[in-house]
């Protein structure tokens, strides 16, 4: 089976992993979201690449789920001491390795398609991990603050500031312009299913889907998504906040009624948010919380069920796709 995923931060990468258990003989391709990249010490930074990689490497630091395993902070104690900003985004010491290694194959000519290939070529995640995009795009938001109304990058409302401050528009600066990475479109294509986990849908999935022929393409796919949002909450994270920001409750109800019909034809949804209903989408109900592998695994195998379901659904006369059902 070839299975293609969406995926950005650390629920994304913790499914991804669940998904390679439950499916070990499939060729999948993960397409990463870019938005949250920034430069650092003028070095190229990609966070969600790099949390992917390193969760399917088995380099990760488990409990805090992004950055490396047996990580040391030297270099951070040392920029600090220089008073060099910013202070409130740590990177450890080995992670400061990755980011040489790909700033200096950018500034050689590389796409980052190509750097990410070349990085993952020593980490072995067991998927092809292509970035949305060679062109570079940044999630900034638009806050008010004591400094009056202005843009930060994502990265500095999301870490230093944690969300507190209210986001009045979260915009992908250079979406007009980015066009898919090679190979983005053709995994589309020869994909038996896309599965959209349960990742941010502003800034994760969300800015994937801004890159412009990435959300044609899924259309004619049998796509299913899982949602980020159990009970009222976000799994992990403040994706409420995201959710907020460009006017959708945080429901599992609203952010199917976001990605819309048209893209999504399954969704899992928790047990306990077994009411929701979308013509043309068919909802099942299912535990969601990724509490280790095993439970990743029970709800990437959940997803890859009805996928064949809805599958086998279009390949009847009518056409016709499976009907609500939980």
């Amino acid at each position: 089976m070839r299975i293609v995923s969406l995926a950005g931060g650390i629920g994304g990468a913790r499914f991804l992993r669940g998904l390679l258990t439950a499916a070990p003989e499939s060729e999948i391709t993960v397409i990463g979201n870019t938005g949250d990249d920034i430069t650092l010490y003028g070095l190229q930074v990609c966070p969600d690449l790099d949390t992917v990689m390193y969760t399917l490497g088995g380099g990760i630091d488990e409990e805090q789920g992004w950055g490396r395993q047996k990580e040391t902070h030297v270099v951070k104690e040392e920029l600090a001491a220089y008073g060099v900003e910013p202070q409130w985004f740590g990177l450890g010491d080995r992670d400061f390795a990755t980011h040489i290694v790909r700033t200096q194959m950018l500034r050689a000519g590389y796409p980052l398609s190509a750097v990410t290939e070349a990085l993952c070529a020593r980490w072995e995640p067991g998927v092809r991990l292509i970035p949305m995009s060679d062109d570079r795009t940044e999630t900034h938001v638009v806050i008010s603050d004591e400094q009056g109304r202005r843009a930060v990058h994502f990265q500095e409302w999301w870490v230093r500031l944690r969300a507190s401050v209210p986001a009045e528009e979260i915009i992908l600066v250079g979406a007009d312009q980015a066009r898919p990475a090679p190979g983005v479109l053709e995994a589309i294509a020869d994909a038996d299913v896309v599965i959209l986990p349960p990742s941010n849908p502003v800034v994760s999935i969300g800015t994937i889907l801004q890159i412009k022929g990435i959300r044609e393409a899924l259309m004619s796919k049998t796509v299913v998504g899982v949602s980020p949002i159990v009970g009222g909450a976000p799994v992990r994270g403040m994706a409420d906040a995201c959710l907020t920001a460009i006017g959708v409750d945080t429901t599992p109800q609203a952010v199917l009624e976001l990605y819309g019909s048209a893209l999504v034809d399954g969704w899992l949804v928790a047990e306990e948010d077994e009411g929701v209903r979308l013509d043309g989408v068919s909802v099942r109900s299912r535990p969601l919380i990724m509490h280790d592998v095993e439970s990743a695994a029970a709800i990437a195998q959940a997803a890859l069920d009805l996928a064949a379901e809805l599958s086998a659904s279009r390949r009847e006369p009518d056409g016709a796709k499976g009907e609500e059902e939980l």
